[in-house]
């Protein structure tokens, strides 16, 4: 089965991109893959701090996966899974699509403001040429009946 995988964050545009895929892979049969990535941690020579805070974030990221999957199981009767990996973004999304054979598109969500489309967008449309699925950028200003419309 063909996954789109698509990045949870703190960032406004991810909710258009969680949209965006499980409209898309419902329409297609497809499933949909959420991926987080726990950034490293900035307290290494404190491991036992380092580990409550890691654990800390991953009850953040179910719970904030849950709100999610239960829309996406509810609304259009596609199943996510989650995948969290720690350390910086980017490598781990690259590495993520190159390890799961079944991810065939990389859904991000574009930020609105004037500082630019945000730093997943802009560093991983550097590097698309090197990935080997397409990517699909979603615009964050796209309301629910537009998003519908082109899915």
């Amino acid at each position: 089965m063909r996954k789109f995988l698509v990045v949870l964050d703190d960032s406004k545009e991810c909710l258009n991109a969680m949209r965006f895929a499980a409209m898309r892979a419902a329409h297609t049969g497809g499933g949909v893959e959420i991926l987080s990535v726990i950034p490293p941690d900035e307290f290494n020579h404190w491991i036992g701090v380092g580990d409550i805070m890691r654990e800390e974030a991953r009850e953040r990221i179910h719970a904030h996966f849950e709100v999610f999957a239960k829309w996406m199981r509810d609304r259009q009767g596609v199943d996510p899974e989650l995948v969290i990996r720690e350390g910086e973004p980017v490598p781990e999304i690259m590495a993520q699509v190159k390890e799961d054979p079944e991810i065939g598109v990389l859904v991000l969500g574009a930020g609105t403001d004037k500082k630019g489309p945000g730093p997943l967008v802009t560093q991983l449309s550097r590097n698309s040429g090197t990935l080997p699925i397409p990517i699909t950028i979603v615009p964050g200003h796209l309301t629910k009946e537009q998003l519908e419309a082109i899915t």
